[in-house]
């Protein structure tokens, strides 16, 4: 983002349009790209039943960019995706809070669409960007607020975007944790709890030399938001090959 220029004159804005130009324009741009992620929350949970689930649990070698993953099949969640080689993303399924792959023990979370509660989802793909979505809060985010703050789950904080904002209806929930940046997680928050899909929050992280893993889980499981964190932090450190 290129820094503000200096004010010359005393009365000055202390937040220049061109300032706010490039937030606006960084804030669409991010906006577009995530636009469908967001509207696929309802496919997440409708579709399941297609993804083609196997038991197999055979490790694939994949690389991406410059990291090496090692990942059981039954992890991976597109039968194409299930192969040793060189690959731009790929997209994997866990239970929760269990973590695991598909069994015939777990077979009931992966094909029971009624809970949205049962499953993380996570996309991994080389990073594109220089922050994640807790490093892009106070350069962009924080601009497109409206109205006060409110009160979240489990020590989060609720802040609405403008409508102009390019996001929509979407809530950004944050809180301290104590770090440079605060955890910070995009929500389609629906009315009433009935209403929650498997994947109407998501959130991304930088993890590895260059990756970035994007996670969506059901807003029904946001209490528990930093076990979460920590849980696909973990699946993914652990399947990175040394």
């Amino acid at each position: 983002m290129t820094a503000e220029q200096p004010a010359t004159e005393d009365h000055a804005p202390l937040i220049g349009k061109r300032f706010l130009y490039s937030v606006t324009a960084v804030a669409i741009t991010l906006a577009a790209l995530t636009s469908l992620i967001s509207l696929a929350g309802q496919w997440y949970g409708g579709s399941l039943a297609l993804a083609g689930h196997t038991e197999n649990t055979d490790i694939n070698d994949i690389i991406i960019g410059q990291d090496h993953l090692r990942l059981a099949s039954n992890t991976i969640r597109f039968a194409d995706q299930r192969a040793t080689g060189a690959t731009e993303r790929v997209d994997l399924y866990a239970t929760w809070p269990e973590m695991q792959g598909y069994s015939d023990a777990t077979r009931h979370s992966f094909n029971d669409i009624n809970r949205s509660d049962a499953l993380i989802f996570m996309q991994i793909s080389q990073s594109t960007m220089s922050r994640d979505m807790s490093g892009r809060v106070d350069p962009i985010y924080k601009h497109l607020f409206e109205g006060a703050p409110s009160p979240g789950p489990s020590g989060l904080v609720k802040h609405h975007m403008r409508e102009t904002s390019g996001y929509g209806h979407e809530t950004l929930l944050t809180a301290d944790r104590g770090q440079d940046t605060p955890y910070a997680v995009r929500c389609l928050l629906p009315q009433t709890p009935d209403g929650a899909t498997s994947a109407d929050c998501q959130r991304d992280i930088h993890i590895g030399t260059d990756l970035v893993v994007l996670y969506r889980f059901s807003s029904q499981l946001l209490p528990q938001w930093q076990a979460i964190d920590k849980a696909v932090i973990k699946f993914i450190n652990e399947r990175l090959a040394p």
